[in-house]
């Protein structure tokens, strides 16, 4: 598989799992279009062109020729300059080199607009009863935040390694979240879990949880016991980072009881608490690992891709 090709079934895959829809990603791109068209000729050649058939900011190839063919690759959570520089070793002593880094958290450009793909947040509020406009305007300081926080960041420190190196890299968050966020919502949909013991027993029957519970890092409950209802339940996995602290009212005036989220700062769990909303931690790296996996198997159907599996991942097949 070329690496075109891959990373274009990594788009369509976060398409087909994305909760809002294909109609409103339909929208944004056409949204994208017709900011593109309005530019002047030299704004066009800074205009970042993977936005027209890409809807997330933080799913981006950093390195790489389009027409290289990809057989192996190693793949981990962070890919930071250590994992670039244990891949360029690695390739001395293996047969078959590695002909790509797959990394789960955002690196170069991607990094820096991740608040882009925040705006998701807003209609997977709306989905679950909270109004728009109020979704919106609480989303929109949280992402002026996060945007104003990447600015100093050394973003491109990653990616110059392995472009000296010669070593592809592509970055995968939204993509993939997208994926743990829909595996989740239909297992919760179908199940129907009735208390919050139940919630981490389900958790607890899936492979990646599993093994995050051998290195002690199992789902918890932190807001609620285990005889707690569950109610509606809100899965909270995609849209590139934390949202607005502010929000849990309004998830509780919306309807929902218990929020199953991926971590929470101190912050927002008081908020939470404060609304008296149910919280369960099903884990941050297990549920990148979750969501990494899901997406791979469906861009891999044939199983012809090798995978190393580092930095946190552990390569888990579900089949076609």
């Amino acid at each position: 598989m070329k690496l075109k090709e891959f990373y274009r079934a990594v788009i369509e895959t976060g398409i087909k799992n994305d909760l809002r829809g294909k109609p409103e990603i339909r929208r944004v791109l056409a949204e994208e279009k017709v900011k593109f068209d309005k530019l002047d000729e030299v704004d066009k050649g800074y205009f970042d062109k993977d936005r027209l058939f890409n809807p997330f900011s933080d799913t981006r190839v950093l390195h790489g020729d389009g027409e290289l063919e990809v057989r192996k690759a190693i793949v981990g959570i962070d890919m930071e300059v250590g994992e670039v520089l244990l891949t360029y070793l690695l390739n001395k002593e293996l047969e078959r080199k590695i002909d790509l880094i797959i990394a789960h958290h955002p690196e170069g450009y991607a990094l820096v607009r991740l608040f882009d793909v925040m705006k998701l947040q807003s209609d997977l509020m709306a989905a679950c009863g909270i109004t728009l406009s109020v979704a919106e305007k609480l989303m929109e300081k949280r992402i002026g935040e996060v945007e104003r926080r990447l600015m100093p960041v050394n973003h491109n420190r990653t990616v110059d390694v392995a472009r000296v190196l010669g070593l592809p890299l592509i970055c995968i968050h939204t993509a993939a979240d997208n994926c743990v966020t829909h595996f989740l919502k239909q297992l919760f949909d179908k199940e129907k879990p009735a208390r919050l013991r139940d919630i981490l027993h389900l958790l607890k029957r899936i492979p990646e949880y599993q093994r995050a519970a051998t290195l002690q890092l199992p789902p918890r409950i932190v807001s609620g016991t285990e005889d707690s209802r569950c109610g509606k339940i809100f899965v909270d996995m995609t849209g590139g980072t934390e949202g607005a602290k502010d929000i849990y009212e309004k998830y509780a005036a919306g309807g929902v009881s218990t929020l199953v989220g991926m971590h929470i700062s101190e912050e927002h769990l008081e908020n939470a608490k404060k609304a008296n909303l149910n919280v369960v931690i099903a884990g941050h790296i297990s549920s990148d690992t979750l969501g990494l996996n899901l997406l791979l198997d469906q861009v891999d159907r044939k199983g012809n891709l090798e995978f190393i599996s580092i930095s946190g991942f552990d390569r888990v097949r579900r089949g076609a």
